[in-house]
């Protein structure tokens, strides 16, 4: 993309800000006054942690790691978030666009992989203006859109042709859940219109000859006790209306935070068996590449 666009893009990312529509909860605030919304941010972004990290899935980590930026607040409000004291009470420091764009080139002179951009739904503008400056001074790694799903339409057309891979949760695929659990209704509704585009842009995820991802879509799905996350439902919209080429990731970390203990479904660790549940839906469905970390099922205990 050449600098024209992207300064554009910018532009318009920044005007979204002045009555809050960058994300899907449209606060309608003036973020660039100083005002905040759901995700809390205002200007500049937030910060919790940078560097490689070695715990994403086999593609994005290769040898190098996965330089992962973690910003801190989140447009959702997960009542089991394992990392809810950046997500919701704001652990990080601010940043400005300019040290920004100089974490991405220093994970860059690291060796990283790709920059992964942990919880970036809220923040697109100030990351946009971060990679004009990056990108003229030399930046090349493939970009991780690595959100909770609930991106809007609008915000993704700025991304269009910047984003190599996009990395989405799709958390849920009934309202009611949606909505206890993550005080978001329409969750599932957006999501899926979102996981569409993100498709539409990227296609499946592609692999270069070291294993090593470079474009594509990769999707999550955390298994919840319960069958809370609708898995069956999130794996055959996939399949049918995505594609049966998916990467997908069934995550059987859950474990009970945060809020989570005052819900008696939540107040466990899911077991063996409802990962595997999950896993056989998912290819019932017909979805075949799923991350071999949570393919196996020695990973997991009883």
């Amino acid at each position: 993309m050449n600098s024209g666009e992207l300064k554009a893009r910018v532009a318009r990312a920044r005007a979204m800000m002045a009555e809050c529509r960058v994300c899907p909860r449209h606060c309608g605030v003036n973020r660039l006054a100083g005002e905040s919304g759901k995700c809390t941010i205002t200007r500049p972004a937030m910060v919790s942690s940078y560097g490689p990290h070695f715990g994403e899935e086999s593609p994005l980590v290769g040898r190098q790691g996965s330089g992962t930026i973690f910003f801190t607040y989140c447009n959702l409000r997960c009542i089991f978030c394992q990392n809810y004291t950046i997500s919701q009470s704001g652990e990080g420091v601010p940043v400005t666009s300019e040290k920004l764009a100089q974490i991405m080139l220093s994970i860059q002179d690291r060796g990283c992989h790709n920059i992964n951009l942990v919880s970036p739904s809220h923040v697109v503008p100030h990351i946009l203006e971060a990679l004009e400056l990056a990108a003229s001074n030399g930046l090349y790694l493939p970009l991780v859109y690595n959100s909770g799903g609930y991106d809007s339409l609008e915000t993704l057309s700025l991304l269009d042709g910047i984003v190599n891979i996009y990395m989405p949760d799709m958390k849920y695929a009934d309202e009611k859940f949606a909505e206890q659990l993550s005080g978001i209704k329409d969750y599932p509704r957006i999501n899926q219109a979102a996981v569409k585009e993100m498709h539409r842009q990227v296609g499946d995820l592609r692999l270069d000859e070291q294993g090593i991802a470079y474009r594509g879509l990769l999707v999550r799905h955390l298994v919840l006790p319960d069958r809370l996350a609708g898995t069956e439902e999130v794996t055959r919209f996939l399949a049918r209306e995505v594609s049966a080429e998916t990467y997908l990731n069934v995550m059987a970390q859950y474990h009970p935070c945060h809020q989570a203990f005052g819900r008696p479904q939540l107040a466990r660790p899911v077991n063996w068996q409802e990962v595997q549940e999950a896993i056989e839906m998912a290819h019932q469905q017909g979805l075949f590449r799923l991350d071999r970390r949570q393919s196996s099922p020695l990973r997991f205990v009883i």
